[in-house]
């Protein structure tokens, strides 16, 4: 009896020590074999440059995949990126979009980035045009096919461009997922040697949709044509207003069209500057000829 009570109180002090050390410890205590986990990032893979169309002449034509030509898809050509990949597609004139899936090769002219079938060129106003300068993002194969919204960020995926007069340009757009991370520097993957002024030719102008304007009424007597025009020249004298005569569906009709503006943004400030002011109206876009 006594050898146990000998023994007892030693072990009760060693619990006693070890419970009041591990009560006396901080909070924020962790195990040091614990790693904080590091910010991860991705990056989006952009392409822009000018982009052309294949129609109905390569029809059922065999491409590069070894699939045939369908202008009715939703495909594209580029010279390296792995058949099968996906691209939303974007006119940086119109801000129009389109989702494509890479079936060929090519272009190999003009200092071209991409080829798009038929079906995938006439929403972004290409088939008119014959070329036009784009911005193309990599996506997910689940993105579906076909006509696109604009992505929000088109502006900074443009901005990021760094090398923005060459010909085109292939670069990563890295994308923190730490959002206390501090903004990652575009990093440039390829870009051409020739400059934009050098492949734009004049041929690709023609016809092409190069402008906006706003359509602010319609009128069957040119009289009251002619009170719309007077009262936005008084209200914003520093914008062009012109009346077009026209035979609409058969009628005689006044149009009134306000400005030519080079973007759509800057035609949508003015058509809600003219809805404040009691004018509606709409944006339309117009061809250069």
């Amino acid at each position: 009896m006594i050898l146990f009570r000998r023994l007892t109180v030693p072990v009760l002090s060693s619990l006693l020590f070890s419970l009041l050390t591990l009560l006396g410890a901080p909070a924020h205590a962790t195990n040091p074999g614990t790693k904080k986990a590091a910010a991860t990032t991705t990056a989006t893979t952009v392409l822009r440059g000018r982009a052309s169309w294949y129609g109905s002449y390569f029809q059922g034509r065999r491409t590069t995949s070894g699939e045939r030509y369908n202008r009715f898809k939703y495909t594209c050509a580029h010279k390296t990126l792995p058949f099968g990949t996906r691209l939303r597609v974007t006119n940086v004139k119109n801000g129009k979009s389109v989702v494509v899936r890479v079936s060929d090769r090519g272009p190999f002219r003009h200092q071209r980035i991409l080829d798009l079938s038929e079906i995938a060129a006439r929403p972004l106003g290409i088939t008119e045009c014959g070329a036009a300068t784009v911005v193309a993002e990599v996506v997910t194969a689940d993105i579906p096919l076909g006509p696109a919204t604009t992505p929000e960020n088109l502006a900074a995926l443009y901005a990021a461009d760094p090398e923005p007069d060459a010909a085109f340009t292939t670069y990563a757009v890295p994308a923190a997922t730490d959002s206390a991370a501090a903004p990652a520097t575009p990093a440039l993957v390829a870009a051409s040697t020739a400059t934009t002024a050098e492949v734009i030719t004049t041929a690709e102008s023609v016809d092409c949709p190069a402008g906006f304007l706003i359509q602010a009424g319609s009128f069957i007597d040119a009289a009251n044509a002619q009170a719309v025009q007077a009262r936005i020249k008084s209200l914003i004298p520093d914008v062009q207003v012109e009346i077009s005569h026209d035979l609409v569906d058969g009628r005689q009709r006044s149009r009134v069209f306000v400005g030519n503006f080079s973007d759509r943004p800057e035609a949508e400030a003015i058509r809600k500057r003219l809805m404040l002011l009691g004018i509606g109206g709409l944006v339309r876009e117009v061809a250069l000829r």
